[in-house]
C-alpha cells in the first residue's frame, strides 16, 4: 500500500480550516487508501517562544480532536512525535546533509524570524532547522505521499533533495516522497481578512471558527464575515475574496460547487446565514465525539502508546540503517 505521513502542530487549537483543508479527507479517504501515519508534532512547537503547559494540553486535545474526527486506530496509526525517538534521531542526521543556505531560502523561516524581531524576540535556530526535522518526519516512514497545503509544499521538496542527496552519497537509504493537495477547500481563509489563510496561531480570533466553538459562537463569527463591495453573489477570489471564502466553506460543507451556489443566492446574508447552520451542522458530531473522548482520557492515552510502539516499529530500521550508512558505529 501507498504510505503517506502527516502531521498538525499544536501551536493554537484546530479550526474549521484544518478540518476542511486536512482532517476530514484524513478521516474519509486517506486512512482508507493507504498505510497512514497521523502526528501531532509537538517538537515543531517547541521552535518559537510557548508555554510548555500550553503545548501539552493543546497536544492532547489535538489528538482527542483527531479520533473526533474520525480517525480510526484500527485503520491508521495515530502518535505524538516527541514519543518515537528516531525523528530526532534521523533530523540530526540530515542536517548533517543539508546545507545553511538552502535553509535559510526557506520562505516560512524568512517570514517567522521577521516577525520575531519585529517583536523584539530572539530567534531560535530550531526555527532555521525545523523543516529538517519535518524531513525526518516524513523519512524516518518510508514515506510515498504527503498531503499538505500549498505553504508546505518548499519543506516536502528540501524533502525530497535530501533523500536523494543521501542516497547518492551514502547508498540508497530513503524513499523520495512527493507532495499531494486536496482539490476543494484546501485554503480556508480568515474571515475578518479574507487574503489570509485561517490560521490556529493567529492573535486576532474574530476570523477564525474552532472547531470546538459552540454553535452560537460559530454563528456569529460567520454573520459578521467580511464580504465586499457591491451586492452581487458572484465566485471571485480576486475581486470578491470574502464572498468567494464563504462560498467555498458552504461548498465544502455540502460537497458543492461555489460557482454553482453563487447562483443560488441573491444577498449577502442569506449566504451567511446558510454557511453558518452548514458549518453547525458539519462541527456538530465532532464536538460531540470530543467531549465523549475527553470524558475517557484514559482510551485516548491507549491510543497515543500503541500508534508510538507501532510507529517505532516502523521507523527504528530505517533510522539504524541511515545511520550505518552515513558512518555511524552501530551499537552492540
Amino acid at each position: 500500500m501507498t504510505r503517506i505521513f502527516s502531521g498538525v502542530k499544536p501551536t493554537g487549537h484546530l479550526t474549521l480550516g484544518n478540518y476542511l483543508g486536512a482532517v476530514r479527507r484524513w478521516a474519509e479517504t486517506d486512512q482508507h487508501r493507504a498505510d497512514a501515519l497521523f502526528c501531532v508534532v509537538d517538537l515543531h512547537a517547541l521552535t518559537v517562544e510557548h508555554d510548555p503547559a500550553r503545548v501539552q494540553r493543546l497536544s492532547r486535545q489535538a489528538a482527542t480532536l483527531l479520533l473526533a474526527a474520525g480517525l480510526d486506530p484500527a485503520l491508521c496509526t495515530l502518535f505524538v512525535q516527541s514519543h518515537v525517538d528516531e525523528h530526532a534521531r534521523l533530523s540530526f542526521v540530515l542536517e548533517c546533509t543539508a546545507t545553511d543556505g538552502e535553509l535559510r531560502r526557506m520562505i516560512q523561516y524568512k517570514e517567522k524570524s521577521a516577525q520575531a524581531r519585529g517583536a523584539g524576540e530572539s530567534v531560535r535556530l530550531s526555527l532555521l532547522t525545523y523543516p529538517v526535522l519535518m524531513a525526518a518526519d516524513i523519512l524516518a516512514y518510508g514515506t510515498d505521499e504527503v498531503p499538505v497545503g500549498d505553504d508546505q509544499t518548499q519543506h516536502v521538496e528540501l524533502t525530497r533533495d535530501l533523500a536523494v542527496r543521501f542516497n547518492q552519497k551514502y547508498g540508497h537509504t530513503f524513499v523520495v516522497p512527493k507532495a499531494t493537495h486536496p482539490a476543494v477547500a484546501a485554503r480556508v481563509m480568515d474571515l475578518q481578512d479574507p487574503t489570509s489563510k485561517m490560521g490556529k496561531s493567529h492573535a486576532a480570533t474574530a476570523g477564525i471558527v474552532y472547531l470546538l466553538d459552540e454553535p452560537e459562537v460559530v454563528r456569529k463569527k460567520i454573520m459578521r464575515a467580511v464580504t465586499d463591495s457591491g451586492r452581487e453573489v458572484e465566485y471571485d477570489r480576486e475581486a470578491k475574496p470574502g464572498v468567494a471564502n464563504l462560498l467555498d466553506v458552504l461548498a465544502a460543507c455540502e460537497s458543492g460547487n461555489p460557482e454553482a451556489l453563487a447562483g443560488v443566492y441573491e444577498s449577502y446574508g442569506a449566504l451567511k446565514k446558510d454557511t453558518a447552520e452548514a458549518v453547525v451542522e458539519l462541527l456538530r458530531p465532532v464536538r460531540e465525539r470530543h467531549a465523549e473522548l475527553a470524558a475517557d482520557p484514559g482510551y485516548v492515552d491507549q491510543v497515543l502508546k500503541e500508534g508510538a510502539e507501532r510507529a517505532r516499529g516502523m521507523a527504528r530500521p530505517r533510522v539504524d540503517e541511515a545511520y550505518r550508512a552515513i558512518g555511524l558505529l552501530p551499537a552492540g
